[in-house]
């Protein structure tokens, strides 16, 4: 069984402007995605900033994520780590505090080899009885989880899916012949939704949810429900708004998005900065053709 089968929201952190996380707005945030039918959270992964946060901000967030949602829909927990120890020690943590299952990313900075990524991940799954999702987003970590290597770690209980931001279609394809059709695929990339729902995928966790939690989780329930031409029409029309989301690096246009909608995300933490002037042009006027701004 999949953890969760639809529009996960890669939800962001919001800050107050001197930099602390507003963890008031943050419980606003997810009762905002959940009447929206937000299929999942997904706390602390890379448009949450988590690197940007210590041990402690990281499990309040969790927590708050936890508490607020109340078992109405999953709990995914970014715990990943370039330290296998440290990445051990959070997932007990996010544990403890009730999660339902972690997203662990590829090792970064460091890296491994293909090898190390079996020894990381299943070192992490031995010493934790939790299910996780495994990360790769080769853009960021330097390093992609091969299909040979998926297969390899599928095979093991708490291994429950895959959030490939390779941007590429070939991979998940692969991954999908090998794993089998019961192995949940969850894109990464909001341009590709469709494209991975067509080779098996289960779903997406989504940067586009944050803004437009009710239309992501229209479109990938329509294409499981068989209607795949009205799903095809969603993911063409948000194309323009996935774009100026990804004007820049991610979360910068998302959460100036969310301040231009007056929900009062806040700054981004250095070394990300505000968005460019031409960007927030392009970015407002997406916003006002998908109608989420008038």
């Amino acid at each position: 069984m999949a953890i969760f089968e639809g529009a996960g929201v890669a939800i962001v952190t919001p800050f107050l402007e001197n930099g602390d996380v507003n963890f008031g707005k943050l419980e606003e945030y997810i009762d905002f995605q959940i009447a929206n039918h937000t299929d999942a959270i997904i706390i602390c992964g890379t448009t949450g900033e988590a690197s940007t946060m210590t041990d402690d901000e990281h499990l309040e967030c969790i927590k708050i994520a936890v508490d607020r949602t109340a078992g109405r829909i999953p709990v995914i927990a970014g715990t990943g780590s370039n330290d296998t120890r440290h990445g051990i020690n959070l997932t007990k943590r996010a544990k403890e505090l009730g999660v339902d299952a972690t997203l662990q990313v590829t090792p970064y900075y460091n890296k491994t080899t293909q090898k190390g990524l079996i020894q990381h991940f299943t070192e992490i799954g031995r010493k934790v009885d939790l299910p996780m999702i495994l990360y790769s987003v080769p853009s960021r970590t330097g390093i992609t989880i091969m299909p040979e290597t998926m297969a390899e770690l599928a095979k093991y209980d708490f291994v429950q899916g895959i959030k490939d931001a390779t941007g590429n279609l070939s991979i998940v394809a692969e991954i999908a012949a090998l794993c089998g059709e019961d192995f949940p695929i969850y894109s990464g990339n909001d341009d590709q939704i469709l494209p991975v729902l067509s080779l098996g995928g289960k779903g997406v966790i989504s940067v586009l949810s944050n803004v437009a939690p009710k239309q992501t989780h229209d479109m990938v329930r329509l294409y499981l429900d068989g209607y795949r031409k009205e799903a095809l029409r969603l993911q063409l029309d948000f194309l323009p708004l996935i774009k100026a989301l990804f004007s820049e690096v991610n979360p910068i246009p998302v959460k100036a998005a969310l301040n231009l909608m007056g929900m009062e995300a806040g700054p981004c933490r250095l070394p990300l900065t505000t968005l460019e002037k031409e960007h927030q042009i392009q970015l407002k006027q997406a916003l006002i053709d998908a109608k989420i701004l008038a």
